[in-house]
């Protein structure tokens, strides 16, 4: 990977000393690749996906009329991915429309506890064991389908954005070879909550919810996916009356998210990502405290707080509560420009800084059941730091390697590796 990174470095330096004009694209164009990377929470990632870009007769670019995304994976830890994504502003006449339809298949996926600083991380136990122990590891089926349309306020830079989602998401034990048939054994910390109450018996085994969403949106950047300067704001509340499972967990949230984008110089762009996302009134359940909403997808699955959607570098999920606030800073520079096989094509770095926290603590009085997964201590700002390599086609297909470290070992041990798709923010 270090001998691939830095010939890619080399061929963008020598490739960007003779930079040509920009080509305006026009029609169809395809973004097939082979769905390999690598994920430290997830394993190895192998399938096929495509990003496909209409962009018409090219009066818009580097916007696109219309994308569309499709994935078929799986990760070597067992986790599937069938994903379908659609996004267009002309679609509809004065309306932005996208919609995803998507299935995540997770046989194992991680559960750390709630509240941070609050639960207890013993790195030893974060693998399963000789004895066939899976403590941090439970099972999440996730199937989602998502709307979301937005409008502007007449000719201003302020707009609105509406949407509505369906989750049908089902939990349990963990399912892999290696973990003991013994429960007495393989008691993971999943099991323990449900045992002592700290997650609800009607909620243990996951549920469905119709979610709303309604808020506002500002937005001067140059660019929405490859941004060199502006500013974007988006303030919304979304939530859902527990209709279908009936599980008393009616919820209500806010989100904010401020993105800031300065040109320092040539090439070199400093960007900044504030971002809080609370409850304010309800009773979420457990299993979507980790989703990370959004207007806009940047990521197939945003979750957090922690990992790669959020504190690149920590363990996945690391923080869960009620409520998170955290910051991304990074920054980008774009070190060749260069057109190959008729596309437009550019090399970028981006040494980044991440922190959060979880503000609204979740179900703490029950967590002191658990004396032995509870610390009692108070939560803290949580900070990691790292850079990437981007490799971004006609400015709006970008794959990415991404490498981060936290800075408190119980937020995760080694170098946390990400290659994926695009900018976090």
């Amino acid at each position: 990977m270090k001998k691939l990174t830095t010939l890619i470095i080399l061929l963008g330096m020598a490739l960007g000393a003779s930079a040509q004009e920009e080509i305006t694209k026009t029609g169809l164009n395809f973004g097939p690749l082979p769905a390999v990377g690598y994920s430290s929470d997830l394993g190895w990632h192998y399938g096929a996906l495509s990003d496909i870009y209409w962009y018409g007769d090219g009066s818009v670019y580097p916007e696109y009329v219309w994308k569309a995304n499709v994935e078929i994976s799986r990760y070597s830890k067992g986790n599937t991915v069938l994903h379908s994504f659609f996004d267009s502003k002309y679609l509809i006449p004065g309306i932005r429309f996208s919609a995803a339809i998507s299935w995540f298949g997770n046989k194992t996926t991680n559960f750390y506890g709630f509240n941070g600083a609050a639960s207890e991380y013993l790195p030893q136990f974060d693998k399963i064991t000789e004895d066939g122990l899976g403590l941090y590891l439970m099972r999440r089926d996730i199937f989602r389908v998502q709307t979301c349309f937005q409008g502007a306020f007449g000719d201003s830079n302020w707009g609105w954005a509406a949407g509505l989602t369906y989750w049908n998401i089902k939990t349990g034990h963990a399912v892999n070879k290696g973990l003991s048939t013994d429960p007495l054994v393989d008691c993971s910390l999943y099991d323990s909550y449900v045992a002592f109450g700290v997650i609800p018996e009607k909620e243990a085994n996951g549920g469905q919810h119709l979610e709303g969403k309604f808020g506002v949106v500002y937005d001067t950047r140059d660019h929405e996916n490859n941004p060199t300067r502006g500013t974007n704001l988006e303030v919304y509340m979304f939530g859902s009356p527990d209709i279908i499972s009936k599980h008393d967990n009616s919820y209500l949230k806010l989100a904010v998210h401020f993105k800031q984008f300065f040109p320092i110089a040539d090439r070199l762009v400093f960007g900044a990502h504030l971002a809080y996302q609370g409850l304010i009134a309800g009773n979420a359940p457990y299993y979507m405290l980790q989703t990370i909403q959004s207007i806009n997808m940047k990521q197939i699955n945003t979750e957090g707080l922690g990992s790669t959607c959020t504190l690149r570098g920590t363990i996945n999920n690391r923080l869960q509560g009620n409520g998170y606030a955290w910051m991304n800073t990074e920054l980008r520079w774009t070190f060749a420009k260069f057109r190959w096989i008729n596309q437009n094509w550019a090399l970028a770095l981006n040494p980044f800084f991440d922190m959060g926290m979880v503000v609204q603590p979740y179900r703490l009085e029950q967590m002191k059941n658990l004396p032995l997964f509870y610390t009692g201590q108070k939560e803290k700002l949580h900070m990691s730091a790292g850079a990437g390599l981007h490799v971004i086609m006609n400015q709006n297909f970008n794959i990415n390697f991404e490498f981060g470290k936290c800075f408190d070992p119980n937020d995760g041990r080694g170098l946390g590796i990400n290659i994926g798709l695009n900018y976090i923010f």
